[in-house]
């Protein structure tokens, strides 16, 4: 199986000038845990990624003004993303390898066409002990940096 397989495809996406209340809304509007940071919304070249984690603790948690603070300021920058033909298993290991729940999908001009989510792969991979490791794999303490 390939990540075209599992990806959702035309994920919703933020730019990194957007404001930080103005994304969390979207979240919770679309029920997001994640949104890929494009450098624009006609190229959608993937610059970095935001989690719903990021903004616990780099917004809330560090007492900054959503309505001020931009995207920049809090995402993460050139995140760990895969290409559509990439093989599951070995892009599910990268996850598990990089504690990361979700990781965007590109194509060969690092435009956004989908994302792939923990939730993705327990709702939709029939290999329930895959589904397991996986899991197990993401949430344990890593030596890797998150990118």
């Amino acid at each position: 199986m390939n990540c075209q397989e599992m990806m959702s495809q035309h994920p919703e996406c933020c730019v990194a000038s957007d404001k930080v209340y103005t994304v969390a809304q979207r979240m919770q509007s679309e029920n997001i845990g994640a949104l890929p940071v494009v450098d624009n919304y006609v190229t959608k070249k993937l610059v970095g990624i935001i989690t719903d984690r990021d903004l616990a603790i780099k917004v809330v948690g560090a007492s900054r003004d959503a309505t001020s603070t931009r995207i920049a300021d809090v995402m993460t920058p050139d995140p760990v993303s895969c290409h559509p033909e990439d093989d599951l298993d070995a892009t599910l290991r990268t996850m598990a390898s990089y504690q990361i729940r979700r990781i965007p999908v590109v194509d060969e001009f690092g435009q956004v066409v989908g994302i792939i989510a923990q939730a993705d792969i327990a709702i939709h991979l029939d290999d329930h002990e895959k589904v397991r490791q996986m899991v197990n794999e993401v949430s344990q303490p890593s030596l890797i940096p998150s990118p």
